[in-house]
């Protein structure tokens, strides 16, 4: 054990703990197949985890940034645009069975990118209809054809998955960003055709067969690792989908998941129009006091939006929101107490009411992945989510208690902190702190106890000089190069930016989108990296290089503001370098095999390493330097600034521990003991496991679970864990350029270019843990993230 640990006693046990932790892991994933009858790798649709299989689990994969975010014709134009478009395809093409009236459909015409500027819901149902009675058609006969090999199964099943993955991922990446009634109601009369045509893959018993002849063919230690991993996954998929579940039973197994994927989907539009039609009009500026500039033109700017031409940031009105920009300004800065309580109010309440209520889907939900994970032989669904995990659900919960213990106490001392602040202060409220203060005046004691006022920071984070910093880190990390590439490819918003990444030759590896504002009225809140392609040799189109890997980057921070940039507050800038790892992870991948390139195939709580890897920079005294220019004068943040905000990172701790620890906790319990319709109510379970992890419960009217839509419409059922497990392998991974002296470009470079050779290159063909040991030499410690989160003494 380190003997930096040892100065606290409760340290030293859950540094013990978490190292045990990490090791037993690798022990279990090691012997999981030997112990378990029943294969180990289970994805809902919806849930957008892409292992990528030939199964309902194929499409999709996203991810959303954690909660405690602030943010969150064939028309393809060639018009000033120098890149080159050769070695890359989405390899979704027609074919003379199309119907010629299909060749108007955009979604069917043979694209380099998605036409986002031009799909419309009148595309989906004919599109998709077209795609499925094709990739119908070849699956039969390849079912009829087929051979235990490569070439003769997973080349073709390759193919054919990706035609469909495209343009659906195309349809659903248009909902979530350019949301309309009728583009929903087009998603959701297909959909359950789509979801039956998945199903009958995931279900088909030949090609199940076919996996397994190769697996027990006299070639299989032959293979790859990657192959074997997609071999072993397509196995352990096909069981999870059913395929060994008698008539009756699989019957009842497809409904559950055409109801699964119905509801998710209701959840999250719930969210989102609950999330719109909120909308608080102010016209006396006393009742916004204390709202900094940006706020008050942000509130004139929506106001504008819905009508009030007249609007200014000095005289109003202003519009207040639920987005995240609006809602996080009124929590941290108005001094009116009262419209701070209506605003949490309303947004711990959103969809909780009326025909926006999202209780019964929750229940209903919980209920139907419960009978799901009971006809596959487990009992709860946490244990199905878990078997494409690094953890178990024992291992999970252990982890979550050990930091949920070390967290109690400095969040304690935090909240009696507040209180004496707000106090000396002379709040009226001082000694009854309830949930719509205690952000203000956290803000208030962060100003005060280190000189350090958000808002006033903004205007040294523009988005431009922010991107600039960003893509010259990675230049000199991972030795590429991004650059515009705007006009190459349509998309679905003019203030959307397309980017190139190019290897050292200059030659294009990967492309990106990048859409960074909130946009209230059509766009889900949060922040998420998903693809839009894969790294693929088999669907290359000249046959000789792999298919480029393409990426879309969404957050929702405040948008410029009459002509002033973007300004970013700090939290802001770290959202945006996390989902950069993210697509950091998708786009330099080496793996040619398109079925674990990239983020796909690598086990859940793995994926947010590099995304937390990449928030460490933003303390980097050199790279935040380099992006922490004035947007007017030019002027780099003052020196004294950069080592307040190095100080503050720490601040309140205990307390945003905590906070994820009740989340993570609360998604656990509901997937494990939480009995559907049983005598407590999921508001109850919230209540019960508040009391461990908040020092304020939550309000008897907290619905916050109405809004959890990372669990119940997106991938982190039984899974929000992954933030704190992986948050100990990217700290320490962060901790490899520390010990080689952050300082030291030429060491700094080593490191980087090893970190690319290994997290970054080898996709889901590797186990992670074994990824990780190539990369660091050694299993995983603890003991940086214990550090980093100012829970462990650091020696002089």
């Amino acid at each position: 054990m380190n003997t930096r640990a040892a100065t606290n006693p409760r340290v030293t046990i859950l540094y013990k703990t978490l190292l045990l932790i990490l090791m037993a892991s690798r022990i279990s994933s090691i012997s999981s197949s030997l112990t378990r009858s029943l294969p180990l790798c289970h994805y809902l649709k919806k849930q957008h985890h892409s292992s990528l299989s030939f199964t309902p689990k194929l499409l999709r994969k996203s991810h959303p940034c954690p909660l405690w975010s602030s943010s969150f014709s064939l028309c393809l134009s060639l018009r000033n645009s120098s890149v080159s478009r050769r070695r890359f395809t989405t390899a979704v093409s027609t074919s003379p069975a199309m119907a010629a009236s299909d060749q108007d459909n955009p979604l069917l015409r043979d694209f380099d990118f998605p036409p986002f500027d031009c799909v419309n819901a009148d595309h989906v149902r004919p599109g998709v209809r077209a795609l499925l009675k094709k990739v119908e058609d070849e699956l039969v006969e390849l079912e009829s054809s087929l051979e235990p090999s490569w070439p003769k199964l997973v080349e073709p099943l390759e193919k054919l998955v990706d035609r469909l993955q495209v343009v659906w991922g195309a349809v659903n990446h248009l909902k979530a960003v350019k949301d309309t009634a009728e583009l929903r109601t087009a998603i959701e009369e297909i959909q359950p055709e789509k979801v039956k045509f998945e199903l009958k893959l995931g279900q088909s018993k030949p090609i199940y067969n076919a996996f397994k002849a190769i697996k027990e063919s006299p070639d299989w230690d032959k293979l790859s690792d990657a192959r074997k991993r997609i071999v072993e996954s397509q196995i352990k998929e096909a069981v999870l989908n059913g395929v060994s579940l008698e008539d009756d039973k699989r019957d009842q197994f497809n409904k559950i998941e055409q109801e699964l994927v119905k509801l998710s989907e209701k959840f999250g539009e719930h969210v989102l129009d609950a999330t719109k039609k909120f909308e608080k009009l102010i016209t006396e500026k006393k009742d916004i006091e204390g709202l900094p500039g940006t706020a008050l033109g942000l509130g004139a700017q929506t106001a504008m939006s819905k009508g009030h031409e007249n609007a200014t940031a000095e005289d109003g009105p202003w519009v207040i929101t639920l987005d995240a920009p609006s809602f996080l300004s009124i929590m941290q800065h108005a001094k009116n107490r009262t419209l701070r309580k209506e605003v949490y109010l309303a947004y711990i309440t959103r969809a909780s009411s009326g025909e926006l209520d999202n209780t019964g889907i929750i229940d209903q939900i919980l209920k139907l992945k419960l009978e799901k994970a009971k006809l596959l032989g487990y009992n709860n669904y946490a244990e199905v989510s878990m078997v494409t995990k690094m953890a178990t659900v024992a291992k999970a919960e252990e982890l979550l208690e050990k930091i949920r213990a070390a967290s109690w106490d400095a969040a304690v001392k935090d909240m009696e902190e507040l209180k004496q602040f707000a106090k000396d202060q002379g709040a009226s409220e001082a000694d009854d702190l309830t949930h719509w203060d205690t952000t203000f005046w956290s803000e208030r004691l962060r100003e005060s106890k280190y000189e350090i006022n958000e808002e006033e920071l903004r205007p040294y984070f523009s988005l431009p000089k922010v991107m600039d910093g960003l893509f010259n880190l990675a230049k000199m990390l991972f030795g590429v190069t991004v650059e515009s590439a705007d006009g190459l490819a349509p998309v679905w918003n003019n203030d959307v930016r397309f980017y190139c990444v190019k290897d050292s030759s200059g030659s294009p590896i990967a492309y990106f989108y990048f859409d960074p504002y909130s946009r209230p009225s059509e766009k889900r809140g949060g922040a998420w990296m998903d693809e839009v392609v894969a790294r693929s040799r088999v669907l290359s189109r000249d046959g000789a290089s792999a298919r480029l890997p393409v990426a879309h980057m969404v957050c929702n921070q405040m948008p410029p503001v009459g002509d002033k940039p973007s300004l970013m507050t700090f939290r802001e800038v770290e959202t945006v370098f996390h989902e950069f790892g993210h697509a950091l992870q998708h786009m330099l991948t080496k793996q040619d095999e398109g079925l674990v390139a990239g983020i796909r195939g690598i086990e859940w709580d793995a994926v947010e390493l590099p995304s937390q890897f990449m928030e460490n920079w933003c303390y980097h005294r050199d790279t935040l330097m380099s992006i922490a220019k004035h947007f007017e004068t030019g002027e780099t943040l003052p020196e004294d600034i950069y080592l307040k905000l190095l100080a503050a990172r720490t601040f309140r701790a205990g307390s945003q521990s905590l906070r994820q620890i009740r989340f993570a906790s609360l998604d656990l319990e509901l997937h494990t003991k939480y009995v559907p319709g049983g005598s407590e109510s999921i508001y109850d379970v919230d209540q019960r496991v508040s009391q461990k992890t908040q020092v304020i419960p939550p309000l008897p009217e907290d619905r916050f679970l109405c809004g959890f839509s990372h669990i119940f419409a997106g991938g982190y059922a039984a899974g929000y864990y992954s933030y704190k497990w992986a948050e100990v392998l990217s700290a320490d991974a962060f901790s490899a350029f520390e010990d080689a002296g952050l300082n030291d470009i030429k060491a700094v470079k080593k490191t980087g270019q090893k970190f690319r050779e290994t997290i970054l290159a080898l996709g889901g063909g590797k186990a992670p843990l074994d990824v990780f040991v190539d990369f660091r030499g050694r299993e995983p410690s603890p003991e940086p993230l214990l550090r980093h989160s100012g829970l462990l003494a650091v020696s002089v």
